[in-house]
């Protein structure tokens, strides 16, 4: 038998034509959205004021696929479709029997997956008629890849930057402002959020919480504004989940079906991508692949929050949604995975977890995570982002496992990003001043004392 090459790869006319909807198949949907001035179920159209309506539609869908317009698509094939890798020099560096598989989203100038859902909601927006955009970004990864998709629609953007990423990430500013988006660090005095947050924090570091709090007020406010979110909201799921079509295509090429299938979950919307079409398989009783969210200490909303009502934002002005939540108020320490400093957890990813569909949340610190990070560049030859670091360091534990009880398992994991302009973290890594950091069970007290009260559902 042949080798397996080390790239798989897809050409362009394999290029998926439909995204897939995990809530179709679910057996129970994720719970409604509330409605923050009546305390009620969200309507569709209670969102328009905030979301493109073709979007808002898309977060209410019941459609099993649904199309990707063939705009998007010619889009898509500026990068995609995506290379799987096999990771035979990782395998070897190991010593392990196991079979390691990733998928790598990183190719495009933002270094990440963003731009799938990026483009799709630059789409739906131009076609709408709208102006102007404003969003949050949290590592820049999501800025970076919004601006781009703005770019290709002559569409002017606002970006809402973490304050502590914007200090630890400046080049990532620069391409931002490339691409003719305005970059803001959050919290700012160019918002009543933003002000009322100083007000009580004059040094706050700020969370995705708060920059999406700025970016959403700013939004309804100025007129023929809408707002985009890089992850957490079923749309973003969806588009993302064009990530694990083509990565179950790319396996059957070569006979294989992983095992274990690893992303980092922060907001969740590459974890739901890449698990897509395996979870359909779950959902529908085809197959039974074991599934690991890996998420950081630092901020554990997964392992150690709570499944509740809660708002999106620190400022309390989106919909609440029921997910896994350390609670708005909770500030995330400055943790250089800043695309995993969210408080909640996708309503999509929490469902599924909660009901046991989604089987393990795996809590890293720092330390680990860069310590599989470098050990990954020296083997594969791609330096990865800290985000993407906590899926190959769940990724080697379980390889690991494999050389210790000699089981041969295929493990499938998401390389989300490249981690060409995180080089500060690596450089605060390598002088040995990064330090592991998770809150203790009275600080996420602290955060769960700020989930809202809802009569009648939330007492």
């Amino acid at each position: 038998m042949s080798k397996i090459p080390n790239r798989i790869l897809l050409t362009e006319n394999e290029l998926p034509k439909q995204w897939y909807n995990m809530m179709a198949d679910m057996p129970e949907r994720p719970d409604p959205y509330i409605n923050p001035q009546t305390m009620k179920p969200a309507s569709v159209e209670d969102l328009y004021p905030v979301f493109a309506e073709e979007l808002c539609k898309q977060e209410f869908a019941t459609e099993q696929y649904i199309d990707i317009p063939e705009e998007i698509q010619e889009k898509y094939k500026m990068y995609r479709p995506s290379s799987l890798h096999r990771a035979y020099a990782l395998e070897k560096a190991l010593q392990t029997p196991a079979k390691i598989y990733y998928k790598y989203e990183g190719s495009n100038t933002s270094g990440s997956h963003k731009l799938n859902s990026a483009i799709a909601q630059a789409y739906y927006n131009k076609q709408q008629g709208i102006t102007h955009l404003t969003t949050e970004t949290g590592a820049g990864q999501w800025g970076t890849a919004l601006s781009m998709a703005c770019a290709f629609y002559d569409l002017p953007l606002k970006v809402y930057m973490v304050k502590i990423s914007a200090e630890q990430k400046p080049y990532r500013k620069a391409v931002i402002e490339t691409y003719g988006g305005t970059v803001i660090p959050s919290p700012s005095n160019t918002t009543n959020a933003g002000r009322a947050i100083l007000a009580k924090d004059p040094n706050c570091t700020g969370s995705l919480g708060t920059a999406i709090s700025e970016a959403i007020e700013v939004a309804v406010s100025t007129p023929n504004t809408r707002y985009v979110l890089g992850s957490v909201l079923n749309q973003v799921v969806l588009h993302q989940s064009i990530i694990g079509i083509e990565a179950k295509m790319q396996m059957e090429k070569i006979g294989e079906y992983p095992d274990i299938i690893i992303g980092c979950a922060g907001g969740g919307s590459n974890l739901g991508g890449l698990i897509s079409e395996y979870m359909h398989d779950r959902l529908t009783g085809k197959k039974k692949p074991y599934f690991i969210a890996a998420e950081p200490a630092a901020c554990p909303s997964l392992s150690r929050g709570k499944y509740a009502y809660d708002f999106c934002d620190t400022g309390h002005v989106t919909p609440l949604a029921r997910m896994y939540t350390l609670g708005s108020g909770f500030i995330p320490s400055s943790i250089h995975s800043g695309g995993l400093r969210y408080h909640g957890m996708s309503p999509i990813i929490s469902k599924l977890y909660h009901d046991g569909f989604l089987d393990e949340a795996r809590a890293l610190y720092q330390n680990e995570v860069f310590d599989a990070a470098t050990f990954f560049a020296k083997t594969e030859s791609i330096l990865p982002a800290p985000e993407s670091a906590h899926a190959i360091a769940a990724a080697i534990q379980e390889a690991k496992k494999c050389k210790e009880t000699g089981e041969s398992k295929t493990i499938l994991f998401g390389l989300t990003g490249n981690g060409a302009y995180d080089l500060a973290a690596y450089m605060n890594y390598h002088s040995g001043k990064m330090e592991d950091y998770a809150p203790t069970d009275e600080e996420l007290e602290k955060g769960f004392a700020t989930l809202p009260k809802i009569p009648g559902i939330q007492e």
